[in-house]
């Protein structure tokens, strides 16, 4: 029996100065040990899992920043300087030297060791500007050749350089809503190699990119939405997945919000330099429709009593949509049998889409709802030119 006593006074005396050491000493034994004592006896919710989910997001974005960014590069564009006068409200006019000194417009990410740069259409938009890119190690090199793809947002540039750090393209053929992603580029034509995080905020978006007042929109449809900081001077820079892997390319964000951003996806990326080294470093001529659209989702159709498809909201005149016959207010439901659809999944596609992949001089046949009747319109395809 005393030995028993003895035995218990022991083991009671040790759970004493456990829960004595976790009470007064727990900061003590967290910075020593990383661990307190009471989560042995009384795990906390969430204790440790908690604190590791927090260490292995922060790692995994250190990682893929110090890993990608020496492939992520900076575009500066050089106009030729130029006297400008302005009209003084106040009395007489004013000058200014507009251009003459390099200014950092944009963001590109390396896809080959030689020097194959890729980046948005819209960054390198001015063809009478020279263009250069810096990396992150702040070398410079002169642009040499720009192809531009009149398909997409897209543009490839080539420097004269050898051993450089390519990206690694992913996959976005299977991204999630939620899913979290990292974006680097030159916030505001500034701050270079900024690094920011958020997630997958949506999927088949369409959005009108561009300034009408500058003469530049360009419909894209299937982009990806983000909540991650996509700024101006991001164009162009890379959207990755926490594998480091670019998922997308950062071409726009909402004007009047925070935190809509909208980037491209890698595989229509894929696509495009396919088709870039398959014809020898050009593109193709890109098919031309002419009209101007808003897309009728499911909803706005059911709710309004007519078919999805595009509504036409101009007719560009002279254009092979005018010379067959398409007007204001038609919908346009289906060409060559297949429905038009802002939502990919359901096996139709975007009007930009379809035609992305047809050429200068096909002939299609063009499926139009018009006051409450069908109409069939056959429409042949011409070249697009910016």
């Amino acid at each position: 029996m005393k030995k028993v006593s003895i035995r218990k006074l022991v083991i009671g005396g040790a759970i004493f100065l456990v829960i004595l050491a976790a009470t007064f000493g727990g900061a003590i034994a967290d910075r020593i040990f990383g661990f307190k004592p009471l989560d042995v006896l009384f795990p906390r919710i969430g204790g440790m899992n908690l604190n590791q989910k927090v260490l292995t997001e922060e790692s995994v974005v250190v990682d893929v920043a110090e890993r990608v960014s020496p492939s992520v590069v900076t575009v500066s564009i050089q106009t030729p300087a130029r006297r400008v006068f302005e009209f003084n409200p106040f009395g007489g006019f004013s000058s200014r030297i507009q251009g003459g000194q390099p200014q950092d417009i944009g963001t590109g990410f390396i896809v080959a060791s030689d020097g194959l740069i890729v980046t948005n259409k819209h960054v390198v938009s001015e063809t009478g500007a020279t263009y250069k890119v810096i990396t992150k190690d702040n070398k410079e090199y002169p642009v040499r050749e720009i192809s531009r793809d009149p398909s997409n947002d897209i543009a490839i540039l080539k420097i004269d350089a050898t051993g450089l750090k390519p990206v690694e393209l992913g996959d976005s053929s299977n991204l999630k809503v939620g899913q979290f992603v990292i974006a680097i580029g030159t916030a505001l034509g500034e701050f270079r190699h900024t690094v920011t995080t958020g997630v997958i905020s949506g999927l088949g978006r369409g959005i009108d990119a561009g300034n009408p007042l500058e003469g530049y929109v360009e419909r894209l449809d299937d982009v990806i939405q983000t909540d991650a900081a996509i700024n101006p001077g991001n164009s162009g820079g890379p959207l990755l997945n926490s594998a480091g892997q670019v998922i997308g390319i950062n071409v726009a964000v909402a004007s009047g919000a925070q935190n809509v951003g909208f980037a491209i996806p890698v595989n229509t990326v894929k696509s495009a330099l396919d088709q870039f080294k398959a014809s020898g470093g050009k593109f193709s001529a890109k098919a031309y429709l002419g009209v101007q659209y808003q897309m009728v989702d499911m909803q706005t159709a059911v709710m309004n009593k007519i078919p999805q498809g595009v509504f036409v909201v101009d007719v560009i005149s002279g254009s092979p949509a005018d010379s067959a016959g398409v007007k204001l207010n038609d919908i346009i439901t289906k060409i060559d049998g297949q429905e038009i659809s802002d939502n990919p999944p359901s096996g139709g596609g975007g009007l930009a889409e379809i035609i992305s992949k047809r050429k200068p001089g096909d002939k299609i046949e063009l499926e139009i709802w018009r006051n409450d009747e069908t109409l069939k319109l056959s429409v042949t395809l011409s070249e697009f030119t910016e």
